[in-house]
């Protein structure tokens, strides 16, 4: 069977376009939910917050890009970034999304604790955590990017084990609760949240024998610890129309 390229074919019939990516990741910081934003240095939108992203390469693939530019823009080391399980969440291919040209950008999705503090590189002017409640407008389509990629995040804390990477190696289930809330931006009933988790196998797992942390007023809370499962059966589902 060929692989050529076909007799008579013109590869310029087509108006070529340019293939980016954007990536918005996300963390726990104090208590609230954060995201990596960096200073556009070049035009378009010089000077205002984006996502980091960039080209992808002729010789590239998109999650390669994603990796490079995540690492150029915010100064982040290497082994972090590769270290990073980056979901692809959709495709943006608006026609007049970027001012410069025709672009279609693949967007991806993390959410992860612990990251260091970023610094500008490339063509970023500089790199931060934002609080994702306290920014401003961004700049071309990473607004949308950004909310849809929220409302992923949002789901894999349903059907995933992901909370408790945020919270100390011991925890009580208020402090897992907070993780939730944070995401979720709801406010959770406290005694069913409770019975759920409990409910869940291979979710959380009991720390016999140990200290129990008292915070506040009422009873000493008990500890537990990351279980050994990766899913939730059943997924622990966000409540409806109810906010913080």
């Amino acid at each position: 069977m060929s692989t050529g390229v076909p007799a008579g074919y013109d590869p310029y019939a087509f108006e070529p376009f340019a293939v980016t990516v954007d990536l918005a990741v996300f963390t726990v910081r104090h208590s609230r939910l954060h995201v990596l934003l960096v200073e556009r240095g070049e035009d378009p939108y010089k000077g205002h917050w984006a996502l980091p992203g960039g080209f992808v390469l002729p010789r590239e693939s998109a999650e390669d890009a994603a990796r490079r530019e995540l690492a150029e823009e915010t100064g982040l080391a290497e082994d972090t970034v590769l270290a990073l399980h980056l979901e692809q969440l959709r495709t943006y291919s608006d026609p007049d999304r970027d001012p410069r040209m025709r672009v279609v950008s693949v967007a991806f999705a993390a959410l992860v604790p612990d990251l260091p503090e970023p610094h500008g590189g490339g063509d970023a002017a500089s790199a931060r955590w934002w609080d994702a409640g306290a920014r401003g407008p961004l700049a071309f389509d990473h607004d949308r990017i950004l909310a849809d990629a929220h409302d992923r995040i949002g789901a894999k804390l349903e059907y995933s084990c992901l909370a408790t990477a945020f919270c100390p190696p011991e925890f009580t289930l208020g402090e897992l609760q907070q993780v939730y809330e944070t995401v979720w931006g709801v406010e959770l009933d406290r005694p069913n949240f409770r019975r759920k988790v409990l409910a869940t196998p291979g979710f959380v797992q009991a720390v016999e024998g140990s200290p129990r942390r008292t915070g506040g007023r009422g009873k000493p809370a008990a500890l537990y610890r990351a279980g050994a499962a990766t899913a939730l059966h059943p997924p622990l589902l966000r409540p409806e129309g109810r906010t913080t």
